[in-house]
This record gives C-alpha cells, structure tokens and sequence, in this order.
C-alpha cells in the first residue's frame, strides 16, 4: 500500500520514468505555457501613429463615414437608436459583438481620444490602451487612409451629438475573451487592402478598387471565413453563408454578377435604390448598406465601383498569399 503513495513509484513500462519526474514535466510544461501566454501578453502591437497636424474637411469626412459603413455600423436603427451612440448586436460563432459608441461624449463614446488615438484605431485596430480590436471591427480595411482621409473624418465625428450611454459589452466566452490571442491572429492573417492604382487600368476602375477594396469593405461580408475567421483569399468576393445572424451575401464576383444579368448601369442603379434589376429590392444587410451608405455617393463613385466587379481580376487566379490551409493573408 505503501508503493501507491510514493510518487518515486515507477510507471509500467517507462523503464525508470517515475511519478516524480512526470509531475517535474507537467509542472514545466505548465510554466512554460504561463510564460509563453504571458510573453505574448506584454508582446506590444502596432506602431506609434505619427502626427497628424492636417486641417480636416468636415464634408470630406462625412462622405468617407459613409462610404466606410460608420454610421450603418454603429447606429442602431432597428431600436430607434441615436446616430453613432453603438449599433445593433452581430452574433458571430465567436460570441456576440456590440458596436461602441462613437459619438463625442468623453465616457461612453470617443469624447477624450486624440486625432493619433483615432488614427490608430481605425487604421490599426488597436485601442488607446494599447489594447486590438476584435476584427469583428473592419479596420484592417482602413489600412490605407490617409492623414488627410483621418483628419478630414475626425473633423467629421467632431460634430458627433454625444451620447452618455455606452453600448453593451461584448459577450464573449473563454477563450475568445482573451484579448492577447488577437496577437497572434494578426500575425497570421493581417495584411493591409490592396488598394493601390494598376497599371493600364483606367481612373474609375482604379477607383472602384480602392473602393471596393477600402473603404467599401465589401469582402467583409462578400467572402467566406475560415475557423479562425479569417477571410479565405480563393474565395474573396464569392459570397458567405455565415454572416453574423445567420445571414447570407451572394457571390459578387465578375462572372457570377454578368450571368445573373448585371450591368455597369444596373449595378450603379441599385447602389443608389436598392432595387435590382428584376424590380426587387435588396433585403438584410445588403438592404441597410445602401440606406445607410451607397445612396449616399456620388454617381461616380458608384459606377466606379460597379465597372471594377464586373470587371474584376478578384477569383481570375489563385493569389500568392493563399497559405497551404487556404486562409487568406489579404483583406480584399
């Protein structure tokens, strides 16, 4: 009885690998896992935003909030809710996300930030606390803003009526909740939107792609996910059946929108109507996109964005960043 008790005891067949040792082993590997966790932890992310010291256009703001989905996103017009005060709940296989509010109030919303502290949240994900975002938030679209884009929409939000009610927390579980995880997910799958001009091409096809690409963030809903839920880069604009909800978007690749009847004309037309070109009217997302945001374009920037898909080099070829599982490096 004696034997059972003594951590000394050898184990069967381990030919001298007693108790004690393999609690020494489990102990350090434990440690070892604290301490990497813990590394990671205090690992710092992103870069100190430079200064920005531009004067900003408050129209010029204003359009590219709505271009970027800002006011779709953190308003909650379903519930009545003010403008920018935190938007309706997105139930993802994550947990459900709360979008903030953003108005100017120095509590609930971003009333005490600075222009650097905006910068750096919108175009890096990452808090004024040094803390990232969950990508739940498209920033990763925002990558390439500007100093003037940034300066121009924080005189924008400046004129934010401010709410003193912050939106509900995030409920998400363990171990989604640890924050410090999102590290490493940006080191696998963050890449900044291809967005730059292409040669050949010509000004509004290279605008519909920035667009498209940017500020539109159409792949965030257009392009499936992997179990990381990052976007998959062979199927970027070939339409998702997990959207947050439940909800589904089609596959706005170029070959897909032309056999299912779309023009240039068309496309532009329902960017600014939500009807399409059968008579019926976009629903769900798709729907609040253009009340909240297409409609409010110019109609050159909506043609611009519909010469790009229907002619677009998205899904002509496999991209190099796929990695071997098929996850995407690319924000497109």
């Amino acid at each position: 009885h004696a034997g059972l008790l003594d951590v000394s005891y050898a184990l069967p067949g381990r030919h001298g690998l007693t108790m004690k040792r393999l609690f020494v082993l489990c102990g350090a590997a434990v440690a070892g896992g604290i301490a990497a966790a813990a590394a990671v932890a205090a690992w710092p992310v992103g870069t100190p935003p430079g200064s920005i010291n531009l004067e900003g256009d408050v129209d010029r703001g204003a359009y590219l909030a709505r271009a970027s989905g800002c006011i779709a996103c953190h308003t909650n017009f379903a519930a009545g809710g003010k403008p920018l005060a935190g938007g309706a709940a997105l139930e993802t296989p994550f947990g459900v996300f709360h979008p903030p509010n953003i108005t100017t109030d120095p509590d609930a919303g971003i009333g005490d930030w600075t222009v650097q502290d905006f910068a750096k949240a919108v175009r890096q994900g990452i808090s004024p606390e040094g803390e990232p975002y969950y990508p739940v938030f498209t920033y990763p679209f925002y990558a390439r803003f500007t100093d003037q884009q940034i300066a121009d929409l924080w005189a924008a939000f400046q004129t934010v009526v401010p709410v003193a009610e912050a939106a509900p927390a995030h409920e998400v579980t363990f171990p989604f909740d640890q924050r410090w995880g999102l590290k490493l997910w940006r080191a696998a799958y963050l890449q900044e939107p291809a967005t730059d001009p292409v040669d050949g091409r010509g000004d509004l096809w290279n605008r519909g792609r920035e667009l498209v690409r940017g500020a539109a963030h159409c792949g965030a809903c257009h392009t499936d996910r992997n179990i990381a839920g990052a976007r998959i880069v062979e199927a970027a604009l070939a339409g998702s059946n997990d959207l947050p909800g439940g909800g589904k978007a089609p596959s706005i690749r170029s070959g897909t929108l032309k056999a299912d009847g779309w023009t240039v004309s068309s496309l532009a037309y329902a960017l600014r109507t939500g009807t399409t070109p059968s008579g019926d009217s976009f629903g769900g997302s798709m729907g609040e996109v253009v009340r909240q945001g297409t409609r409010f374009l110019t109609d050159t920037d909506r043609q611009a964005i519909a010469t790009y898909l229907l002619d677009s080099e998205v899904g002509a070829a496999t991209q190099t960043s796929a990695t071997s599982t098929g996850t995407t490096t690319e924000t497109n």
